[in-house]
C-alpha cells in the first residue's frame, strides 16, 4: 500500500471510529454525548478547570463548551466552585452524581472495547495503543489545513 493510499485509509477509517464512538456514547447514557463524557473524563482527571481551560484542552469555541457545560450543570453532573486562591474564577467539579455516572459509562466503554478486541495478540494491543497515542500527542487541530485530529473523537 502506498503513502498516500495508507493515509486515505487511516482517514477513512478514523471516521467510521468517530461515528461509532458517536453513536455508541448514546447507547452507554442516553443523556451523555460523547462531548459530554470527554469533558467530564477530562475534569476527572486534573480535579476541575475553568471552561476556559476546556475551550483550550479541545481546541473548541468557548461558546460550544458553554453550551455542554451549562447542560452538564442542569444534568447536575458538575458544579461550579469558586477558586480559592482567585475568588473572580469559578473553576469546574464534578458532583457525585457525575462521578457515578462518569463511572458507569466508562466500565460500559472498556467492556465494548474489551469485545471488541477479543483475540487480538497482547503485542497488537500494544502496538494499537502506541500508535494511537502517538498520533494524539502531535496537538494540532483538525480544522487547520492538513492538519492531524486534535480534541475529543466526534466534535
Amino acid at each position: 500500500m502506498t503513502a498516500d493510499a495508507a493515509v486515505e485509509t487511516i482517514q477513512r477509517e478514523m471516521t467510521v471510529f468517530a461515528r461509532r464512538a458517536r453513536a455508541s456514547a448514546a447507547r452507554m447514557h442516553p443523556e451523555l454525548s460523547l462531548v459530554s463524557y470527554t469533558l467530564l473524563g477530562h475534569l476527572e482527571e486534573v480535579g476541575g478547570c475553568r471552561a476556559t481551560d476546556l475551550a483550550a484542552h479541545y481546541a473548541l469555541d468557548k461558546s460550544t463548551v458553554s453550551r455542554q457545560v451549562a447542560a452538564l450543570e442542569r444534568a447536575g453532573l458538575i458544579e461550579r466552585r469558586t477558586d480559592p486562591e482567585d475568588h473572580r474564577v469559578q473553576v469546574l467539579h464534578l458532583t457525585g452524581t457525575g462521578t457515578e455516572i462518569l463511572a458507569q459509562v466508562t466500565r460500559s466503554r472498556r467492556v465494548a472495547f474489551r469485545e471488541r478486541l477479543t483475540g487480538w495478540p497482547e503485542e497488537d494491543l500494544a502496538r494499537f495503543a502506541s500508535y494511537l497515542l502517538r498520533y494524539n500527542a502531535t496537538g494540532t487541530d483538525l480544522a487547520a489545513p492538513g492538519g492531524p485530529a486534535a480534541g475529543p473523537p466526534g466534535r
